[in-house]
Parts: C-alpha cells; sequence; structure tokens
C-alpha cells in the first residue's frame, strides 16, 4: 500500500509519490502538454437532457396550476347560475365538470408543470446540490475544452479550493463535498494504475487561510471539506500540511547544516509565507511543529492579479472608463462582476437575462456602445471563465517579452487588446504592496531571523514578482529550486514518512 502527496490547488493540481529516495510524478491529464498537472477546474455537464425539476417545485407549479383551474371553475359555476335556459345551464354544466376532473387530475397536472418548468429550464437554474447529484463529469483539459464548446450544456466550477472557506448554504457544502471527491477519487485511481498498488493514504496541503471571509471558522470548514471529500474518494487516512512547510520539507535535502529559511510560496488562490528552521538531520522525523519559527497567509493570489489584469487593462476596451450620454460614468461593477470566476452566486446573476437586459439598456444610452458591445457578448456566451484564461495566459507571456497583443477573437473575430510589462506592473501595484506587507508580518513574528530566502508557487516565476520580493530583502541569500513542484515534492515527503 502508498501513500501519495497532493497538491489540491487553486489553478493547477498534482499527485507525487516518494519511496524514500526519488519522486514520481502520477500522470493525471493525457490531453495537457504538462500531463503531471491537471486543471482544478470541473465541468459539471448534461449530454442529453436536463434532470426532471425537484418535487417541490412541481408541487409549486402544481398549485399555481390549480389556482387557475379554481379561477375559471368560479367563473364557471357564475354562468351556470345565470344561464337563461337549460341549454346554457348544460355547456356550463359540462365546463364545471370538466374543470373539476382538472382540478383533481394530478399525475396531468404533474406532468404539465414539468413540461412547463423544462421549457425555459438551463443549467443556471439548477442548484449545485441538483449538479452534482445528476451530472457528469470532466476534468483537466477535457472538461476545459468541453466547456468552451457548449458552455450552455453544463457548468464549470473554475476553482472548487476557493469556495471551501466562503459561506455555503441550501447543501452547497455537501456539493463541494461531492466535487471534490470526484476530483480525489480520480487522482487516486491514477495513482493506483501508475504505482500498480492500492493507494490508502494522502498528505493534501492547504494554505495557511483558505479562500473566504470567515477567518478561523472558515478554515475549519475548509479542512471539514476536504477531509470528508478525501474519505468519499476512498482514502482510509488522510492529513493536512501547509504549503509553505511543504515546500520547505522539499528544500530541506539540498542543505548540508542546520538554517533558518523564510519560505515564500505565492499560488493561484493564496499567498502563504513561514519561517522555519531546517537540518539535514531532521529529514526523518514526522513532527515539526517545533522547528516552525512564524506562519502567515492570506488569500491574495495569481488569480486576483489575473483579474486586476482584466480590469486595469481588457475592461477599458469593453466600454469600462466610458459615460452615459448625459456624462455620468457606466458602473464600473459591471466589469468586476465580469471577472468573478470564483464566486458562484454573482457570477450566476452576472449571467442572467435581468443583468443582460440592464447591459442592453445601458448600451442604449452610452457614449461607446460598440465598446460595451463586448460586454454583452462575454455576458451571453457566458465567457467569463475564457476570459480570466486568456488574462493568465498574458501573464505568462509577459514574463519574457516586454509587450504582446492578445488575441479575442472569440469574442470578436477582429478583437485584440495590446498590453504591456508596464500595464501588467501597474496592474499588480497594490498586490505586490500587500504581499510584501504579508512577508513583513512574518518576519516581525519569527523569533530568529531567516539566513535564506525561497520563492515558490507559480507566480514567483514572474520576474517582477521575483524582483520585488528581491527588493524588499536583499541581504538574504536566495535558494534555487523548482518553483512550480516544490509544495507537492513536500507532501510527497511527508505522506512516506507517515505511511512508515
Amino acid at each position: 500500500m502508498a501513500a501519495i502527496g497532493i497538491d489540491y490547488g487553486t489553478s493547477n493540481s498534482e499527485v507525487v509519490y516518494f519511496d524514500g529516495q526519488q519522486h514520481q510524478f502520477i500522470e493525471l491529464d493525457p490531453l495537457s502538454p504538462t500531463p503531471c498537472k491537471i486543471r482544478s477546474s470541473v465541468f459539471v455537464h448534461y449530454t442529453d437532457d436536463l434532470p426532471l425539476p425537484d418535487a417541490n417545485l412541481v408541487e409549486d407549479k402544481v398549485a399555481q396550476l390549480q389556482r387557475a383551474i379554481k379561477t375559471k371553475l368560479d367563473k364557471a359555476k357564475e354562468s351556470y347560475y345565470q344561464a337563461k335556459d337549460p341549454r346554457e345551464e348544460k355547456i356550463f354544466s359540462d365546463r364545471i365538470d370538466s374543470l373539476r376532473g382538472d382540478f383533481h387530475n394530478r399525475p396531468a397536472l404533474q406532468q404539465h408543470a414539468i413540461h412547463i418548468l423544462m421549457e425555459d429550464m438551463t443549467v443556471q437554474d439548477l442548484s449545485l446540490s441538483k449538479l452534482v447529484e445528476t451530472g457528469e463529469f470532466l476534468f483537466g483539459e477535457a472538461g476545459f475544452s468541453r466547456y468552451l464548446k457548449n458552455p450552455d450544456k453544463g457548468r464549470l466550477i473554475y476553482s472548487p479550493k476557493n469556495f471551501l472557506g466562503a459561506s455555503l448554504f441550501g447543501g452547497q457544502q455537501d456539493a463541494f463535498i461531492g466535487i471534490i471527491g470526484k476530483q480525489l477519487s480520480y487522482f487516486r485511481e491514477c495513482a493506483e494504475k501508475q504505482l500498480n498498488t492500492k493507494v490508502t493514504t494522502a498528505v493534501i496541503g492547504r494554505p495557511v487561510r483558505f479562500h473566504g471571509t470567515r477567518g478561523e471558522q472558515g478554515n475549519e470548514q475548509a479542512l471539514t471539506i476536504m477531509r470528508a471529500a478525501a474519505m468519499a474518494a476512498g482514502f482510509e487516512q488522510v492529513e493536512f500540511l501547509q504549503e509553505p512547510i511543504a515546500a520547505a520539507y522539499n528544500i530541506e535535502r539540498q542543505l548540508t547544516e542546520s538554517t533558518n529559511v523564510l519560505v515564500v510560496d505565492i499560488g493561484g488562490g493564496t499567498t502563504d509565507i513561514c519561517c522555519i528552521q531546517l537540518s539535514p538531520q531532521q529529514l526523518t522525523q514526522l513532527d515539526r511543529r517545533g522547528d516552525v519559527h512564524s506562519v502567515t497567509g492570506t488569500r491574495i493570489g495569481g488569480m486576483e492579479c489575473d483579474k486586476n489584469l482584466i480590469t486595469k487593462t481588457i475592461a477599458p476596451t469593453m466600454g469600462d472608463g466610458t459615460t452615459f450620454s448625459h456624462g455620468l460614468p457606466i458602473p464600473p461593477t459591471y466589469f468586476s462582476d465580469m471577472c468573478a470566476v470564483d464566486n458562484i452566486p454573482r457570477l450566476n446573476n452576472f449571467f442572467s437575462e435581468e443583468y443582460g437586459l440592464e447591459i442592453a439598456q445601458t448600451m442604449s444610452v452610452a457614449s461607446h456602445p460598440e465598446l460595451l458591445k463586448r460586454l454583452r457578448i462575454v455576458q451571453e456566451q457566458k465567457l467569463s471563465a475564457r476570459l480570466v484564461n486568456s488574462a493568465r495566459l498574458a501573464k505568462e507571456m509577459l514574463s519574457d517579452k516586454s509587450h504582446i497583443i492578445l488575441p479575442l477573437k472569440y469574442i470578436q473575430d477582429d478583437y485584440q487588446v495590446s498590453i504591456s510589462t508596464d500595464d501588467l506592473r501597474r496592474s499588480m501595484t497594490s498586490w505586490l504592496h500587500r504581499v510584501k506587507r504579508l512577508i513583513t508580518e512574518c518576519l516581525d513574528a519569527s523569533p530568529q531571523p531567516p539566513q535564506m530566502l525561497f520563492i515558490t508557487g507559480g507566480m514567483s516565476l514572474s520576474p517582477i514578482v521575483r524582483q520585488e520580493i528581491l527588493d524588499l530583502l536583499p541581504d538574504l541569500p536566495l535558494m534555487e529550486g523548482d518553483a512550480f513542484n516544490s509544495v507537492c515534492q513536500g507532501l510527497g515527503i511527508q505522506a512516506s514518512k507517515l505511511n512508515q
């Protein structure tokens, strides 16, 4: 039996097995150019018809139909009493009998109610619980590609991890257990197939603070969901390890002597930092809590940069900053709502028919309706996730280029946006300020100063981010390591210890 490390990320996920000497990454996505890394998004879809409406909705519609029949029945009775001859009485008497039959024919009423409800139903009308209970699941590139082709046939959960610490109501907590349970089950099955042994144990990475506004209560809720999902996925034992500490365990193998290291882990959804004492003598120790000097973290990560890049550079080409004909500005909330891929209620509201009508009305009195037409296309065709993905790709391309032309042909054939590294830097200003403040908080909380610096996570590959951190800590030597895989490798190391 084997134990694996799972880096369940905001944007991407990885699974690794460590045998005590070497790491073996598990292939998760055969359609990806990097098959050992998989998108964390999930596409829940329907190949054929949508599921039948919930029983309570059907009963509400039946009651509505019965009220309509009752109104007709009362009018028929009134007409019967006002009839002037036996022939008229017979007509209205038959009408009354027919309406009474309709009123009490529940099977026919239920069938009619279902037909009415199904006629206008879309995937967006389904509750998350109903979606998870009845839909088909696709992961990685297969799911994202299906979403791009048929967004109306399902719902893309862009980053399930981002919802775990948020306020969840009406069965949503169980729904996320179901979503993540299916993902973790898929990861486990891939590992068992490639390792040719049963996988019973997992060490799963966790941020210091999960995305949300509920503090420690949100953290506990997130861990409860993750633990339940792991058990539903077939794991018999599961432990959690804070992601910067996992990264520290991996780089510890490079050291020849005891060293205090500051680990800065900037991922897709959160930034997590720890100051920890590492030593080659501690490599086999399972419990290392006494070596951790300080830990800080918050819900700012690469996805926020992607959204900021949209609002600062792409949204102005969609009408942001323009005015109504009378001079007042177009509501900027249109564009922040457009990017809310990590907020299901807000994004569903943006995709609603009412929101689309509001944008259309705004276009009719706007100074530049041709720009707002692009916003309307994103809203109508539900292209928010695709747009955020485009911003992420632009951010990555600007890591080694000073300027790019970002094509957005899926919105309009001739639509493209010019973006420079200066634009990217301006969009990241407030975000970088918060990252640096978090680093300072971790340093202030540590009883011992760090002797070396290690930067990891996808955002650490950005030259802008890297230089800002180095400028903040000019006297701290930088350790080299794998920015993408260090957390997962550390989780694999901890899983190996736990299995032993």
